[in-house]
């Protein structure tokens, strides 16, 4: 078996043509940033349907054969790891949209990186990864992941993904969602201080800002005047996104000199 053939850098490469028009539907005339092309078969589908794609492959073995493979005009191919590539190789602020199959091991870099740069996106992402993004206070699986998705994007669900649709088979089923950004706007300090507080979930809110003082950064007077002027009773589990959000931009607001 070929290098290619096994799973490489942690790929687990799409094998499903459904699945990759299933997500190239949604590139009709746009421009499109793909990241991690892998063996290109969506990569083929993305080409046969938008007016340019940019495909952002770390491999340089999966590089040079793509390059080989894939010779479409309304392509680019980049050969760098995708969070190191400059916005012009990204051809940033000319994006329409993300397609992509993530890996798990950078699935929350991505979302972050989204959101940061208010791009929707259609996202093939392991099933519960799919499902801390779309959990609810009071829920398992509600994290700072489920927080900081429910503030930032409007979250679809496209159609549920076989783990046998990618060879090698990964050990769990994957999930096509579209994400459209709908714009709460969220500081470094409050998205810090939402991580923070999701740390301590099954506290009060009280507890876990207590628990937190030392990485907020915050004198424990203004601290104490905080928890005395708010209903901190509540475990932080409990609380919906915005709730968290209100909490963190107060005590951001504290940070400030």
């Amino acid at each position: 078996m070929s290098g290619l053939g096994r799973r490489y850098m942690g790929q687990n490469f799409l094998i499903s043509e459904a699945v990759a028009r299933a997500e190239a539907a949604h590139a009709h005339g746009k421009i499109v940033l793909e990241i991690g092309p892998g063996k290109g078969i969506l990569t083929r589908e993305l080409c046969s349907v938008a007016k340019r794609v940019v495909a952002v492959e770390k491999d340089t073995r999966l590089c040079t054969v793509l390059r080989s493979s894939l010779q479409y005009p309304n392509l680019k191919l980049v050969n760098k790891d995708f969070f190191d590539a400059t916005p012009s190789e990204l051809e940033s602020g000319y994006i329409d949209i993300v397609i992509a199959n993530i890996p798990y091991s950078i699935s929350s870099r991505v979302v972050m990186w989204l959101r940061e740069h208010e791009l929707p996106a259609v996202l093939c992402l392991q099933k519960e990864f799919v499902e801390h993004m779309l959990a609810r206070e009071g829920e398992g699986s509600y994290s700072r992941l489920s927080v900081t998705c429910a503030l930032s994007f409007r979250i679809i669900e496209i159609m549920k993904v076989p783990r046998n649709s990618f060879r090698p088979v990964p050990e769990v089923d994957s999930e096509v969602v579209f994400l459209e950004p709908h714009g709460a706007a969220i500081t470094d300090a409050e998205s810090d201080t939402i991580n923070l507080i999701m740390q301590h979930k099954k506290k009060t809110l009280r507890n876990a800002i207590i628990d937190s003082k030392a990485e907020l950064g915050i004198s424990e007077e203004k601290l104490d005047a905080f928890v005395r002027s708010n209903d901190c009773s509540m475990r932080v589990f409990m609380m919906s996104p915005q709730q968290i959000l209100g909490v963190a931009k107060g005590l951001a607001s504290l940070q400030k000199p």
